[in-house]
């Protein structure tokens, strides 16, 4: 096959196409004798000096583009060229410093590069990095092993097996980046770490214990933390919708709060209903920020309100429960008052296949209807005595 060779210029670069899945391309600059860019199935374009030293051909990446200029990109592979004359090999030095790189330097650079840019639940990511992964934080990749991995992943498994399977999950993907990005030369340590056997969670609050739930939080001191569950419970919407909630997506007089967009993708409208709108009418006076459970931080609002579950839980007598079981209580409360499936569905936001034509012909009249049911019902059941 000849080898692909142009002029290069930014523009020329931009309009190289990627090759097909599985394969990569190398189009040689015609000025710069060995200069290379080369291009991933996804797209990505990388500056590489391709070159003999010593009688063994030898490639050295010079930078990513467009961050690296086709001119920067020129006098680095000229002084590349220069050290290699000089007999040395910068392979050996980046191979050094990629070796040294520390598993917290390397969670900075997955959430910059891939966390931040792709994903719309990245604060999970640090929140999990805080709570249970700084002890790797110092270590070198190449000191970090299967051992101290899997004693991670058994800790979090003694009480919470699904959730140490997302954390082991996160450290393989954040040590994958490093291999992408060319950060680090070894084998990942998470193959071959057996997961825990994990079932789909049915978990709700039943009567007795809403009771009990709904006494707990009457005397919870985090009043932005209680209404926050409250508003998770009788909307039946996702954790990170409700922390993330702003006033600007309320209409007050239509009683209906508009996620832009949630887990799926999608836009959603939920009726709120029962006495939602008086506990969101009482946070609007008592607040000036644009959101609805204003917090400390970068974010403006709560991430992670764990500590006030806990102590709620504790309140309650309440085991087994996490605050997205809330979100299955609305659809459990709803599915016990006669509500369809797609009416279930069309509430919560659900998407598949075979039902998401279905979703979008409901209005908002039935599932209002049905939330109003379903939270009339949970109130009921929880002030009997």
């Amino acid at each position: 096959m000849a080898r692909e060779e142009i002029s290069f210029t930014k523009s020329a670069i931009d309009l190289l196409e990627p090759p097909p899945d599985g394969k990569r391309r190398y189009i040689y600059d015609s000025k710069e004798n060995g200069l290379l860019v080369q291009i991933t199935a996804t797209g990505r374009k990388t500056f590489q000096l391709y070159k003999k030293h010593q009688g063994r051909p030898i490639r050295v990446t010079i930078g990513t583009f467009p961050e690296y200029s086709v001119e920067k990109a020129r006098k680095k592979a000229r002084e590349i060229k220069a050290a290699l004359d000089a007999g040395e090999n910068p392979n050996d030095k980046l191979k050094q410093q990629r070796q040294g790189i520390t598993f917290s330097e390397l969670f900075n650079i997955y959430l910059e590069r891939h966390a931040k840019p792709r994903k719309r639940t990245w604060q999970e990511d640090e929140i999990n990095y805080k709570r249970h992964l700084v002890s790797l934080g110092k270590k070198q990749l190449l000191n970090i092993t299967k051992g101290d991995i899997a004693a991670i992943h058994a800790r979090i498994g003694k009480e919470y097996p699904t959730h140490a399977n997302r954390v082991l999950a996160l450290i393989s993907t954040i040590i994958g980046r490093g291999i992408e990005y060319g950060l680090y030369e070894g084998v990942n340590p998470c193959l071959g770490i057996r997961r825990f056997p994990e079932q789909s969670r049915d978990r709700f609050l039943n009567g007795e214990e809403l009771s009990r739930f709904f006494s707990a939080l009457e005397k919870e001191s985090n009043v932005t933390a209680r209404d926050s569950f409250l508003v998770a419970l009788l909307t039946g919407a996702r954790k990170e919708n409700v922390l993330s909630m702003r006033w600007s997506d309320i209409d007050f007089p239509n009683a209906t709060w508009r996620i832009k967009r949630t887990k799926n993708g999608t836009a959603q409208t939920i009726p709120l209903v029962g006495p939602i709108l008086e506990i969101l009418k009482d946070r609007r006076k008592s607040t000036s920020s644009f959101f609805v459970f204003a917090g400390p931080g970068q974010k403006g609002h709560i991430v992670s309100p764990f500590k006030a579950w806990v102590r709620i839980c504790k309140a309650a007598d309440l085991k087994g429960i996490r605050i997205h079981d809330l979100r299955r209580t609305m659809g459990s409360w709803q599915a016990k008052t006669g509500a369809s499936l797609p009416i279930i569905g069309k509430s919560l936001n659900h998407k598949s296949a075979s039902t998401t034509s279905i979703y979008a012909r409901l209005d908002l009249d039935p599932v209002r209807t049905s939330m109003d049911k379903a939270v009339t019902a949970m109130l009921e059941a929880a002030n009997k005595k």
